[in-house]
């Protein structure tokens, strides 16, 4: 009480100074305006019950607020290191823009992360470089001798919606698509006016909510599936189960990011969130999704299908290997998405503690396909965090075909990592609804960010493979990258693949009992 007694007597005593002043003075004005705020201000505090902070330190309280708003920008400007932020570390967005701007990218005076460290990867130069390759050899994706194989790149847009995104955002990705030459994912949402605008190579994603291809009651609606593949610019067809942000967790658009039109586009009412369910209502076993994979794929006149997934339980996904060995069919692709993955709103729970992170879950995905003989009939795409030439190479060891990165597209965009992308005000006017603040992004400029940022990092990939002795990417291997671990010592990541081919099929007696078992309880029939 003596605090909140003494400051409110200071004002009073203020107060009335003030207005004795006046009678000498009309340049004191400003100063009882001042003072009658302040008093007010101090009274509210005193008489509100919502903070208790503020009801014993009127006024001087709303200084931690104050600091609270400012902590991020703060956090991120002046207080981390180089290498040390979070999602991006700073050494990492700022090549991603010197590449983006065309700049110049090289680093002086030696590396700042710390080579012995437990967990540092490094790649196996050779002795004998080659010549560096003058052109990226591409990714061929789909069913061979149907005409419809789509020669993809090696990194491509990742899973972005129209709503998480504003349309300028968009169009500025789907130009840059379209003047390098590399495919832009359309995120569940569905394809909007803007995905159309440039005429770049579309992923169509669909998923659990299925806009762009459902009926009345939400569901899966076989006619409008086939008109929308049918549109010349959609190249491949990608079945959203899950993803690495919020796995086992539908989508959520929030309400303050849907306009009329986005709810036009999915075929969703105005004023709510909209969130997306969970679980697929089209399946129910793995046996059923395979089967739905085939059918997509003829009513997408045979255009490449495949699902994107975050890995969750190892026996689930060999219970999709034996429904593709039962039913003699397989997915075009599999995406693996991290865990690390984050474009998409999510609850803290399920972004920091639920599923396989990227080099896990995908060392798990290649091995299950490697031991049980399908993995030469598919390829794997890798998405989560993404961003130089290395991390091409380090996910190809781990056995990606290709890679697609979605938040180091938006840095090259201009993001600024304000981590504000759910609450509609985004500064610069990507992952916003507000006209205003989209108008910010001007589409020709930013696509030639997004452009000039994919082509440096093919160059950086074709540099390192030119490095290490290789003439192809085919020819990456996991004893390309060495780690180290706790002891110091330095050990081939080849050491991580021990499976050998068919070795679930054959019961190989080298194999991990936990493999064993997992394969023995896993069934087609349901996950």
């Amino acid at each position: 009480m003596t605090s909140r007694n003494s400051i409110v007597g200071a004002l009073i005593v203020l107060v009335a100074t003030s207005a004795v002043g006046i009678l000498w003075s009309a340049a004191l004005w400003p100063v009882l305006v001042v003072s009658l705020a302040l008093l007010a201000l101090a009274i509210h505090d005193l008489t509100q019950t919502k903070h208790s902070l503020m009801r014993n330190y009127p006024i001087i309280g709303w200084a931690r607020f104050a600091a609270e708003y400012i902590r991020p920008e703060i956090q991120q400007y002046f207080v981390e290191s180089d290498t040390s932020g979070t999602p991006f570390d700073r050494e990492t967005r700022a090549v991603i823009y010197q590449r983006a701007k065309g700049d110049h990218d090289k680093v002086p005076f030696g590396t700042q992360i710390d080579v012995y460290e437990p967990g540092h990867e490094l790649l196996s130069h050779s002795m004998r470089p080659v010549p560096q390759l003058e052109k990226e050899p591409r990714v061929p994706f789909g069913q061979e001798g149907t005409g419809l194989v789509y020669e993809a790149s090696r990194l491509n847009i990742s899973a972005m919606s129209y709503g998480a995104l504003s349309a300028n955002a968009v169009m500025g990705l789907n130009l840059a698509a379209h003047k390098g030459g590399f495919a832009h994912n359309t995120g569940e949402g569905g394809i909007s006016p803007y995905h159309r605008e440039h005429g770049g190579d579309l992923v169509w994603q669909v998923g659990t909510g299925y806009f762009g291809c459902r009926d009345a009651g939400g569901h899966f609606d076989p006619g409008r599936f086939a008109s929308t593949a049918a549109t010349l610019t959609v190249r491949m067809v990608e079945v959203k189960l899950s993803q690495g942000a919020k796995p086992g967790h539908g989508g959520i658009l929030p309400a303050a990011k849907l306009t009329p039109e986005i709810a036009e586009i999915r075929g969703v009412p105005l004023g709510k969130d909209v969130i997306s369910p969970a679980y697929h209502t089209a399946f129910d076993t793995p046996r059923e999704l395979i089967e739905w994979v085939a059918e997509l794929r003829s009513l997408a006149g045979g255009k490449p299908v495949g699902f994107k997934i975050c890995v969750g339980r190892r026996r689930e996904f060999l219970a999709l290997c034996k429904a593709m060995l039962e039913a003699d069919a397989t997915p075009d692709f599999i995406t693996i998405d991290g865990s690390e993955g984050g474009t998409g709103a999510a609850p803290l729970e399920l972004t920091n503690s639920v599923g396989l992170p990227l080099k896990d879950g995908l060392s798990l995905a290649h091995q299950a396909l490697v031991a049980t003989g399908l993995r030469s009939r598919l390829r794997l795409i890798a998405t989560g965090k993404v961003s130089t030439g290395f991390d091409l190479v380090r996910m190809q060891t781990l056995g990606a075909d290709a890679c697609n990165a979605a938040r180091p597209m938006m840095l090259a965009l201009g993001c600024i990592q304000a981590r504000k992308c759910h609450n509609n005000e985004c500064p610069v006017g990507i992952a916003t609804q507000d006209p205003r603040r989209g108008r910010a992004l001007v589409v020709e400029q930013k696509a030639d960010r997004v452009h000039r940022f994919h082509r440096a990092t093919i160059e950086g990939y074709l540099e390192l493979l030119a490095g290490a002795g290789l003439e192809h990417p085919d020819e990456v291997t996991p004893s390309l990258i060495m780690q180290r671990k706790a002891d110091g010592s330095l050990v081939s990541v080849a050491d991580e693949f021990r499976m050998e081919p068919l070795a679930l099929l054959i019961g190989d007696s080298d194999l991990d009992d936990g493999w064993r078992k997992d394969w023995e309880l896993a069934s087609a029939d349901h996950f």
